[in-house]
């Protein structure tokens, strides 16, 4: 049973080592920058700076077609709302992306900091302590993820063309932001934890980590080219899925972690 004021203690903990370290939120707000600065660029600076809208493209117009974009708006808007809906994928990395170099340093860090003995001999439970540094890297990188959004989000209702803002309050834009990215970030974070309780070297578990990041980005691409669309019932599924593999990972985690013999095994 997990006692939440145990939980809260070390988030605490977590959080003022944080805010001792800011530059280790660097990552993900410069992660959230580009998230923000290759959309607006691509969707809306570039077409008005070259003088040629996105509807003259034949190749854009027939994918934001077969992609299902909303029928009664422009081509040039349902062009626009097609690239804004891929782009938003981004959203989905920045946390992992951002988060990682936390959650790799998770457990070597208080290795390497002399903590993690006093740590371990708390009456915390090994699922205590791994949930505490799951959500003391997660927590941080989705705030940031969410202020990126809400910019995101504002931008495109002032500066799309007509139309476009109300067709991104979508459920599918709902579901990919308030299910799918946390979870998927869940999920790269447990298993950043998790190597990082088993080796020295917190780059090693970083590189395990960001593995998600490239079946993220091969979805975002099949997308692009519109051999692909994933309806808000499809990312919803995806989202289960991976609260479903992070279930199994914290649950792998327990059980290798060895209280006993983790600290002999680093020098």
């Amino acid at each position: 049973m997990i006692e939440i004021g145990r939980v809260r203690a070390l988030l605490s903990k977590e959080f003022l080592d944080l805010a001792r370290n800011r530059t280790a939120l660097v990552p993900v707000v410069v992660v959230t920058v580009l998230s923000l600065v290759l959309p607006f660029g691509v969707a809306i600076a570039v077409p008005a700076l070259t003088g040629h809208p996105l509807d003259e493209d034949a190749d854009l117009v027939r994918v934001s077609r077969v992609a299902g974009m909303s029928p009664d708006l422009s081509d040039n808007a349902r062009i626009q709302l097609f690239l804004f809906q891929q782009f938003l994928m981004l959203f989905l990395v920045t946390p992992v992306t951002g988060a990682m170099a936390l959650a790799s340093h998770a457990v070597v860090g208080e290795k390497q900091a002399r903590t993690l003995e006093p740590l371990l001999a708390t009456p915390l439970t090994t699922f205590e302590l791994l949930i505490a540094k799951v959500l003391g890297a997660l927590l941080p990188t989705l705030a940031i993820s969410a202020i990126g959004l809400a910019i995101y989000l504002g931008g495109i209702a002032r500066l799309a063309a007509p139309g476009v803002g109300v067709a991104m309050a979508s459920l599918r834009t709902l579901v990919l932001t308030i299910l799918v990215a946390p979870a998927a970030a869940l999920v790269a974070l447990q298993a950043a934890i998790l190597i990082s309780s088993r080796v020295n070297d917190p780059r090693t578990a970083q590189q395990f980590g960001v593995l998600i990041i490239v079946p993220l980005v091969a979805l975002m691409v099949v997308q692009f080219l519109g051999s692909l669309w994933l309806s808000a019932a499809a990312l919803a599924l995806i989202g289960g899925g991976l609260l479903g593999v992070w279930g199994l990972l914290s649950a792998f985690s327990v059980a290798l972690f060895d209280r006993e013999t983790i600290l002999t095994r680093w020098r």
